[in-house]
Order: C-alpha cells, then sequence, then structure tokens
C-alpha cells in the first residue's frame, strides 16, 4: 500500500481524485490538473529512475524520478530545506526580523476569485522598504514569501517577510536600524490593500465588491493586523527557521490523524486560544481546499526586493565588502560556491542511513544507468556496459507491457501466467 497518506486519499481504490473532476470539470484550473498528476506519478519508476548495484552481493536498486512538483509533498519539503539551508549562507549576517502582512478576513474570497491580485499583494507589502528609506536613509534587504493557507488549511493569503534590520547607505556604508512603526505599517497597508484591489478589478466587480471593502475598512480601525517579532539566538539559526517557515508546503503529512476512506482527520493550531485541535472534513472537501493553494503557471511564490533583489544582490555585496574593511565590521564573509545537495547527501545530513550502503553486505552502491521518459516512452539514457544495457531493456520491456487486469487475465488464460517485475532476472550487473 503506498506509504503516502495524502497519496491515498487521493489515487486509492475509491478513486476520489477522478470523481472529483468528474464532479467539477471546468472549474478545476489547468495548473491544478497538471500537478495533480505529477503527485501522482512521482517516485513511480515507470516515470524513469536510476540503476545502482551493489559492488557486493550484486543486489539491484532502481531509485525512481521525483516530480519536483509544487504539490507534492514529498518534493516541497525537501526543497524548503534545500532552500533554508542555501539561504543561510547567501543572506547578510545580521538580524533579520520576521514581518507577517495579513488581510480581513473578508477579502479573502476576492483573491480567491481574482488571483492575479496577489501578485500586488506581495508587491505593496514593500511598503516596509519605503519607510526604511524614508526614515533611515537606508535600502535593507527583503525576501518576501506568499501564503494563501491558514492553519485549517483554508484560503488566508498574508505575506511573510525576512527583513534585514539596517541597509545599505547612499554611501555605501552599512547603517543599522531596528525600529518599526507597527501602528503606521497597519494603516498604510490597509490603505495599499484597499486601493490595488479597485484599481485590479473591473468596474461591475468593483461594485459587487465594494460593501466587502467598506467593511474591511470598518472592521479594522487600526488597519490590518502587521507582526514583526523580534528575534532571539543564533542568527543562522533564525535565518534557517524562518526560511522553512516561508517555504512550507499548505499541510503537512504529519497533521494528517486519519482517513478511512470518505472523511480525513487533521490537527491544526488554533491561533484564537492557542491550543492544537481536531478537524474532520468530507475527502471532497479536503481536496478542494488543497488544491487552491496551487500557484498559477508561472506564479513565484517567492520574491527578493532591495539589496537581495536579483539586480542589486551582487553590487551590494561588493559595496559591503569594500566598506567593512575599513570599518572591521564582518557582514559579508568570503563568497562560497554554494551548491545544491544531493538525493544522498540529503538523506544523510537529515540523520538517516546512507541509501547507497547494502544493508545486506555494507558494501556501496555503483551506479550503472539511468532510464528517462522521452515523448511518453522510456528510454536508456546512461548504460555504463552492455549488461547494463541488457537489463534496462527488460526492465522497460516490462514496465511497456503491463496490461489492464482484463486483458491479463484474458491473455493467462490463453497463454499461461505472466511474469511480474520480481520475477525478472536480476542478474549480476559488472
Amino acid at each position: 500500500m503506498e506509504n503516502n497518506i495524502l497519496k491515498q486519499i487521493f489515487f486509492d481504490k475509491h478513486n476520489h481524485w477522478d470523481h472529483f473532476q468528474k464532479k467539477h470539470g471546468a472549474k478545476i484550473r489547468p495548473i491544478v490538473r497538471k500537478e495533480i498528476e505529477k503527485f501522482r506519478g512521482c517516485g513511480n519508476p515507470k516515470n524513469g529512475f536510476k540503476l545502482f548495484v551493489c559492488e557486493g552481493c550484486h543486489d539491484v536498486r532502481k531509485v525512481p524520478y521525483r516530480c519536483k512538483g509544487r504539490f507534492c509533498t514529498t518534493c516541497s519539503v525537501g526543497e524548503s530545506e534545500e532552500w533554508s539551508r542555501l539561504l543561510t549562507e547567501e543572506v547578510l549576517q545580521v538580524n533579520h526580523r520576521h514581518v507577517i502582512f495579513t488581510i480581513d478576513e473578508g477579502l479573502r474570497d476576492v483573491f480567491l476569485l481574482h488571483r492575479h491580485l496577489l501578485k500586488d499583494l506581495m508587491d505593496e507589502a514593500r511598503l516596509i522598504m519605503d519607510f526604511f528609506k524614508k526614515k533611515a536613509k537606508v535600502t535593507p534587504g527583503i525576501i518576501s514569501g506568499l501564503h494563501t493557507f491558514g492553519s485549517r488549511v483554508n484560503f488566508n493569503p498574508h505575506v511573510h517577510m525576512l527583513v534585514t534590520m539596517g541597509g545599505l547607505t547612499k554611501k555605501g556604508e552599512w547603517k543599522q536600524y531596528d525600529y518599526l512603526p507597527f501602528e503606521m505599517l497597519r494603516k498604510q497597508w490597509q490603505t495599499v490593500v484597499l486601493k490595488f484591489i479597485r484599481r485590479g478589478v473591473s468596474e461591475k466587480e468593483k461594485k459587487r465588491i465594494q460593501p466587502r471593502l467598506q467593511q474591511a475598512f470598518h472592521n479594522n480601525g487600526k488597519g490590518f493586523y502587521v507582526h514583526a517579532p523580534k528575534q532571539e539566538g543564533n542568527v543562522k539559526e533564525q535565518l534557517r527557521y524562518i526560511g522553512r517557515y516561508i517555504r512550507r508546503p499548505a499541510i503537512g503529512l504529519n497533521r494528517i490523524e486519519a482517513y478511512d476512506g470518505q472523511k480525513v482527520t487533521f490537527t491544526y493550531h488554533d491561533k484564537t486560544d492557542g491550543k492544537e485541535k481536531r478537524e474532520t472534513i468530507s475527502v471532497e472537501e479536503f481536496i478542494s481546499r488543497l488544491i487552491r493553494h496551487i500557484p498559477d503557471e508561472q506564479f513565484k511564490t517567492i520574491r527578493h526586493y532591495g539589496m537581495y533583489s536579483r539586480r542589486c544582490k551582487g553590487l551590494s555585496k561588493k559595496v559591503l565588502c569594500q566598506w567593512q574593511q575599513k570599518a572591521k565590521r564582518w557582514i559579508v564573509k568570503a563568497k562560497k560556491t554554494m551548491r545544491r545537495q544531493t538525493w544522498r547527501e540529503r538523506i544523510v545530513s537529515s540523520g538517516k542511513r546512507d541509501p547507497l550502503i547494502c544493508e545486506k553486505c555494507q558494501c556501496y552502491y555503483e551506479y550503472k544507468g539511468e532510464v528517462c521518459l522521452e515523448n511518453g516512452r522510456l528510454e536508456i539514457k546512461v548504460a555504463l556496459c552492455t549488461t547494463t544495457r541488457a537489463y534496462l531493456e527488460r526492465v522497460i520491456h516490462h514496465f511497456t507491457s503491463i496490461e489492464t487486469p482484463k486483458k491479463r487475465q484474458e491473455k493467462k488464460e490463453k497463454n499461461g501466467p505472466i511474469k511480474t517485475e520480481h520475477q525478472l532476472c536480476l542478474f549480476s550487473v559488472s
């Protein structure tokens, strides 16, 4: 049985995802269908794999490709860990604030129906950079991440920001500044949100949502909520934690407590009273909540501004390097050559067993080749010897000859039993 409980919910014998598609049809965005199908095939060797053979006992291991999709929990958790690791080395080693910009609850459906406004939501949160420029006369570094989900997997768009407490002056000097005027930011944030919503919809839609906008204004006399707790402890640990938080998926698998085929039970943290609670909903409702958080095609949920913008980051670090030589304040370290970790390195660094050490004889697995999908067909991409090529050809033939249960039964009655994958000759690959 599939170990990933989310895959069970979507694709088990009840076929919930297929039934959901039939019921809702054209209402489902094309990108959602695309990402769910990638998730369905994630980790399936029929979509490509790398072949490893133990140099001691000749045990054969096929490591399947991953989908790297934006919905896949397995891939997104790995990506968020890797991104936060790289983040801690690339950003300035100074204090940062984790700033959160929220909106009124009554406006959430407006963003759900007009998803193009989500980009404006991220861009307009840069008002904090305008404050730094006017008050402290510096340009800070900002990394912004969009979350569209709340603790109950409901649609709740808000912006998380990693902001340097200080910035670069026009003279190229670093200036520290650790003050945020929350009352002013809240009112400014409320104003810009209401303005860009009116600016981003049609006249007809503006009239329809006008009561919501007015209600949002009257319900929040102090402005929309803005939160920015001071960070304590090691700078790198702060950055790594915030980085993981910004890139985290809508729901972690550890939060799904039960699934009985028709209902899903998950836990969540209720911020109103600070308690852990449980909620049980139908599978259809659960799927509906989850797929809302799949971003549109090419939409970037992480953006960089100020000193961290891709256009300015290199120049900013160069200027800071020159300044710190005089000031003797080491903010920018010697440039490292950062690279992404391999899947093996990520597994080992997480404290798990090395996947390339054989459990039977403790020898190492050797890479022998790989198979990938080309135009919908499995093709041998690499084969380091003729024996490997012959084995890969037999595996491909087996995968492509697998038939439906009905045809398999007909062929069995006619020609005898069909060989399963484990009955293939897993010979020694030298």
